[in-house]
């Protein structure tokens, strides 16, 4: 076992045990290596501590989405969804497939794919020259799988492996520098309403939440929370496209594409990411 998959297990099983609290000689036990070691690991893969990832595990997250000073509705309203697709607090530029490149099924585009380890779990990228088209975790679906989706909506691309290629876009997530960060591109395809969703969920902030309603909401289509959610299930791009942010009116988790227990991972892990600039004097769950 590397030690990017002893973490994955590590934060799952804290996941899955987040109500019994379990201290830091348990995680470690279960990972089998020693707490010191343990606690170093984690420290260096995930960016903090495990003490810091349990406490973000164990806050209650639906009720910030009652209580959070700006909703997405005011967001969308500042930024203007109808206007560019220029994205915001990850300089992310969202592009669809062109009505010419739709008909054209991929012809002359060469995708280049691989499959990366994180804190989080292996990850699948493919992208073409306009950016990454394809972004999920691989634990609940197989590589192999993927690549047949990703075939099926470009049946006339070429695809050829290069890790080397496709790297930046984990590391841009899991290795965040203090340099202002490059604009990242995505070229997906998707209906308009899901396009429109997509960016939609591109203006919630790190650490916040909204529900399929406020999303509805923000589109002017207060009525279509059943086909936001079926838009949110469909995102392709995991992570850059933050559809983990997005929970149900009464504050319950959700669905998720890759599992409810990844979405809780992923949420966790964020919040708490933004909390980590606060000192901790423990050093033990």
């Amino acid at each position: 076992m590397n030690d990017y998959a002893r973490i994955e297990k590590a934060m799952t099983y804290m996941v899955a045990n987040a109500t019994e609290q379990p201290d830091l000689e348990t995680v470690a036990a279960h990972v089998h290596i020693s707490a010191f070691h343990f606690q170093r690991l984690f420290c260096r893969y995930v960016g903090i501590s495990p003490k810091r990832f349990l406490q973000a595990l164990t806050l209650e997250r639906g009720k910030q989405l009652m209580h959070s000073s700006t909703s997405l509705l005011d967001i969308a309203h500042t930024l203007g969804l109808s206007g560019g697709s220029r994205l915001y607090d990850h300089f992310v530029q969202l592009e669809a497939v062109t009505p010419g490149e739709y008909k054209r099924q991929g012809e002359g585009v060469e995708i280049t794919y691989g499959v990366h380890d994180t804190p989080l779990g292996s990850m699948f990228v493919a992208m073409t020259p306009r950016g990454i088209c394809r972004m999920g975790f691989i634990d609940t679906t197989s590589e192999e799988e993927l690549l047949t989706r990703l075939a099926m909506e470009w049946p006339r691309s070429t695809f050829h492996p290069n890790q080397v290629a496709t790297r930046y876009a984990v590391e841009a997530i899991f290795a965040k520098s203090e340099e202002a960060p490059a604009a990242l591109s995505l070229h997906v395809t998707g209906t308009n309403f899901q396009i429109a969703v997509w960016r939609a969920l591109l203006t919630i902030p790190e650490g916040q939440l909204a529900s399929y309603s406020h999303i509805a909401r923000a589109l002017g289509t207060p009525k279509s929370s059943r086909a936001v959610g079926n838009a949110v299930g469909a995102n392709p791009i995991a992570l850059w496209i933050p559809c983990h942010r997005v929970i149900q009116q009464s504050g319950a988790l959700g669905g998720y594409r890759w599992g409810v227990e990844k979405k809780r991972m992923v949420q966790a892990w964020e919040l708490a990411q933004l909390s980590a600039s606060t000192p901790e004097v423990e050093l033990s769950l």
